[in-house]
C-alpha cells in the first residue's frame, strides 16, 4: 500500500510564499516519482485576505483541507488539526509554530510518526528576538522531541536546532525548487531592469533596494526596478509607493502585488537581474527560481546567499552600503554587454541540481525511516 503522507503548514495554495511552494513540490513528487499519497491540512484563509476558503480542494491533485484558525498569523491556533490526521502513516509538519508544538504534546493522543521541516525557523525578523530564543531553548526544546527527525531546510537551521535537539535527529535537507516554472522566462535582450519576487517586508531589505535604485539611477538613469510579491503587514503598496517618492525613484518602479505566476513570468521577460538584500533567509529559493529564469541574481552577503554564489559562480554579493552596491551592479552590467546570453545560459544550466526532482528522494527515506522507527518502538 502507497504511503500516506499528511503535511500540516499554516498557508498553502492559493497563497503564494517560500514555504508554500516547498509543500506543494514535495507533495506533487511524492505522486509523481513515488507513488504516494500526499495530503495537506492549512488554515482556511489567506493571511491578511478575507475570504474564506473551501473546507475541502483537490489542488492539482493534492487532496486540501482547511481549518479555521484564530491568534496571530507568526502562532496561528488551530488544535482541530489533532481530529484531522485521518489515516495518516506519517505526519509531516512545516515550521515551528503552533502545529509543531501541539502535535508534538499531543502525540500519546494521536500516535503518528512525524518529522518537520524547519524553514528557518523563527528568527527572520529582529522583533523580539530576546523573547525568541528564550522560546527557542525551552519550549522548542521540549517539543522537538516529539519528532522522529528535524529536517532543516539549510546548513544555517541545521547548526540552529543542534543546539536543542541531538546532532544525529538533525537532518540538512536543502530545499528544492521547481525550475520548470519560470524557466527561461528573463529578457533574451540585455536590459537595466532589476525584479523582486518575494513577500513585501522590510526584513526582506526592500527600503534598502529602493535606495539600491536611487543610487544606480544616479550613475545611469536608464536603471528600472519591478517589486513583485505578497503584501505584508509592515510593508503594502502603499508604503513602498512612499518610500519609493521619498528617494524620488516612483517614475522607475512597477509594484506588482499579489501576482500570480503567469504575471510574475511576464514581468521576468523585462528584466536582466533579480535582486534580493535580506537579512535572513533560510535558503534562498527565490534567488534559484530567478537562476532558472536567466536573470542574474543580486544579493546581500549572507550566508545562503554565499554558498549559491560559491557553487554556482553567478550570483552577485553586494557590500551594505548601497553607493558600493550601485558601482558593483553597474560595472557587472558593463560586462554584461558582451556575453550576456552565455551568462544567462549559464544561470539556468547552473540551478539544474536544485531540482525538485533530485532532492524529493531525501524527503521520502524520512517518511519510510520515521515509519519504521514507529513500528519497532510499538
Amino acid at each position: 500500500m502507497s504511503l500516506r503522507v499528511v503535511h500540516v503548514v499554516r498557508q498553502f495554495l492559493p497563497s503564494r510564499g517560500g514555504m508554500e511552494d516547498v509543500v506543494f513540490n514535495i507533495a506533487r513528487m511524492q505522486q509523481e516519482l513515488h507513488g504516494q499519497r500526499p495530503s495537506v491540512i492549512t488554515l482556511d484563509r489567506v493571511f491578511r485576505q478575507s475570504e474564506v476558503l473551501p473546507p475541502d480542494e483537490v489542488m492539482d491533485g493534492i487532496p486540501v483541507h482547511r481549518l479555521p484558525y484564530s491568534g496571530s498569523e507568526r502562532y496561528p491556533l488551530f488544535p482541530a488539526v489533532l481530529k484531522n490526521l485521518g489515516e495518516a502513516d506519517v505526519v509531516h509538519v512545516h515550521g515551528i509554530d503552533f502545529a509543531f508544538d501541539y502535535l508534538s504534546l499531543t502525540r500519546w493522543w494521536h500516535r503518528k510518526p512525524m518529522v518537520a521541516c524547519t524553514h528557518g525557523g523563527f528568527f527572520h525578523t529582529s522583533f523580539a528576538q530576546r523573547a525568541k530564543k528564550m522560546f527557542f531553548h525551552s519550549v522548542t526544546r521540549c517539543t522537538a522531541r516529539g519528532y522522529h527527525r528535524i529536517l532543516a531546510s539549510s546548513a544555517n537551521d541545521g547548526a540552529m536546532f543542534r543546539q536543542v535537539v541531538a546532532d544525529e535527529r538533525v537532518r540538512v535537507i536543502e530545499n528544492g525548487v521547481d525550475i520548470d516554472k519560470f524557466a527561461g522566462a528573463a529578457s533574451p535582450t540585455l536590459r537595466p531592469t532589476l525584479i523582486y519576487v518575494g513577500r513585501w517586508s522590510v526584513n526582506k531589505g526592500l527600503p534598502r533596494t529602493l535606495s539600491l535604485l536611487a543610487a544606480l539611477r544616479r550613475i545611469d538613469p536608464q536603471w528600472r526596478l519591478i517589486l513583485a510579491g505578497r503584501e505584508y503587514d509592515d510593508l503594502d503598496r502603499h508604503a513602498l509607493a512612499q518610500l519609493a517618492q521619498d528617494e524620488g525613484v516612483s517614475d522607475a518602479l512597477t509594484l506588482l502585488p499579489n501576482p500570480d505566476n503567469e504575471t510574475i513570468r511576464a514581468a521576468m521577460g523585462q528584466a536582466s537581474y533579480s535582486v534580493c538584500l535580506s537579512r535572513h533567509e533560510g535558503f534562498g529559493l527565490a534567488a534559484i527560481e530567478a537562476m532558472s529564469a536567466g536573470l542574474v541574481p543580486v544579493l546581500s552577503a549572507i550566508p545562503p546567499f554565499e554558498r549559491l554564489a560559491a557553487e554556482t559562480m553567478l550570483p552577485l554579493i553586494v557590500p551594505d552600503n548601497v553607493d558600493e552596491a550601485a558601482a558593483c551592479v553597474a560595472a557587472l552590467h558593463r560586462r554584461m554587454a558582451g556575453s550576456h546570453s552565455a551568462v544567462r545560459a549559464q544561470a539556468q544550466t547552473a540551478v539544474q541540481r536544485y531540482s525538485w526532482r533530485h532532492v524529493v528522494g531525501a524527503y521520502v527515506e524520512e517518511y519510510e525511516r520515521a515509519l519504521y522507527e514507529a513500528k519497532e518502538a510499538a
